[in-house]
């Protein structure tokens, strides 16, 4: 894998652009151009890695705009060690930020061609602390449970209680949420064991199924 300075070149521009589009969390955007992402899209749609758009991978998933990417990523307001899972490895990007942001990553994926995919390209990029799984997110992880931070990757028509039982009080979860077009929303728990509820911008992903594809 060769990240040369042209790639470098475009990455900086995107994260301009990503910048100009209102993120503002320094470590994320630093996270953003130290990541290439043409690592995670196949050789001959290269050319389209430092696009701020959304793009079609294997099994019928897309690796999410880089926007997007930092957009929730800022939600959350990862510290180091904290301790986050992912619901929707797809192409492992979103993944990989979290990890060099110094978050603890624990990834989950239903779709198992994907979560051998992520795996073994995030392994052979040398970045540490994602645990990857395949598994119905829905679900989630409750063996690993509490976590500090949850982010879902795909579009939910309301919001899994079992995500909510999983959420360390004080954390986050961020998460799409509707049918057509989804809000972005942020719970966050309270000490006393209820949820504070926010809601963000319009986004469009792709639906969030329980269940494994094999």
């Amino acid at each position: 894998m060769k990240d040369l300075f042209w790639h470098k070149g475009l990455r900086k521009k995107l994260v301009s652009t990503v910048k100009a589009k209102g993120i503002t969390d320094i470590n994320v955007l630093h996270a953003m151009y130290a990541l290439p992402r043409h690592y995670f899209m196949e050789k001959a749609f290269e050319e389209h890695a430092y696009e701020d758009k959304a793009f079609p991978i294997e099994s019928g998933q897309t690796i999410s705009q880089p926007y997007t990417v930092a957009y929730q990523t800022q939600l959350l307001n990862i510290k180091k060690r904290d301790k986050v899972l992912e619901i929707g490895t797809g192409s492992g990007y979103q993944a990989a930020i979290l990890s060099l942001l110094g978050a603890r990553v624990y990834t989950i994926e239903r779709h198992h061609k994907l979560h051998l995919k992520s795996k073994k390209l995030l392994y052979a990029m040398g970045l540490k602390g994602i645990r990857f799984f395949f598994k119905d997110g829905y679900k989630g992880l409750a063996e690993f449970a509490p976590f500090d931070k949850i982010i879902v990757t795909a579009a939910a028509p309301e919001i899994p209680k079992s995500l909510l039982n999983q959420l360390a009080t004080g954390g986050h979860l961020v998460i799409p949420v509707g049918d057509v077009t989804q809000t972005m929303m942020r719970i966050t728990k309270n000490a006393d064991g209820t949820f504070h509820t926010e809601h963000f911008e319009k986004f469009k992903f792709v639906p969030f199924l329980d269940g494994l594809e094999k």
